[in-house]
């Protein structure tokens, strides 16, 4: 067995069961960062290898047994089920709490920075796309906590997208387009008990469409 096949065969567990590596942890029970990218290897690179008790509760977890989970190690059965080789990717994530923070996107609006964790996704055409981790309940009921969004800044925006957007004071918002003009901006917020919001276009940083979400 090698370091990158156990990892593999985690990550391909929780793309089937169309969960973040994240997601997967917490399900199984684990602190939410025990399979993220930076827990792989050791700050001086050597790797590091997920413990035995880990395995045995991912299993638990998604129900696979011993043998599912060796033939994903073997590379027998290394996608989920379905899905080719050539429409897996795998994406920069973050937390949409940490999509606030700075140091996380370039003016542009795309992905910057090495603080980013990865998670194995279906594929999109967009080379700057990204993933966004749910945490809590702020986006109730339409995306739960544990959820993970797809967003492709270079997606066409229509009236009902759903869209991550950042305002010029670095306010991170996940909304639905109600309606769109040259000059303002509005978006129905997800949850009910939140306010919607109208804001002026020069106001907007950035807004990219939500393309896929995990249900």
């Amino acid at each position: 067995m090698r370091h990158e096949d156990i990892w593999r065969a985690i990550d391909t567990l929780a793309a089937e069961r169309g969960l973040t590596a994240s997601g997967l942890a917490r399900r199984a029970g684990l602190d939410p960062t025990t399979f993220n990218q930076s827990k792989r290897a050791t700050a001086d690179g050597r790797a590091r290898w997920p413990s035995t008790e880990s395995v045995s509760k991912v299993l638990g977890a998604t129900d696979a047994t011993l043998e599912e989970f060796a033939s994903l190690v073997s590379g027998a059965r290394a996608l989920p089920t379905g899905v080719g080789r050539a429409t897996i990717r795998r994406l920069p994530m973050i937390s949409i709490s940490q999509a606030a923070l700075p140091g996380f996107f370039d003016e542009a609006g795309n992905p910057s920075g090495k603080d980013w964790d990865e998670t194995a996704l279906p594929d999109v055409s967009d080379p700057h796309a990204y993933a966004l981790e749910v945490s809590g309940d702020t986006l109730e009921p339409v995306y739960r906590d544990g959820d993970f969004l797809i967003i492709s800044p270079l997606a066409p925006i229509r009236r009902g997208d759903r869209v991550v957007l950042r305002d010029r004071k670095g306010r991170v918002m996940v909304r639905q387009i109600v309606r769109r003009s040259p000059r303002t901006v509005d978006a129905r917020s997800l949850n009910p008990a939140r306010a919607d919001t109208r804001l002026e276009t020069e106001a907007i940083a950035w807004m990219h469409r939500v393309v896929w979400a995990s249900q």
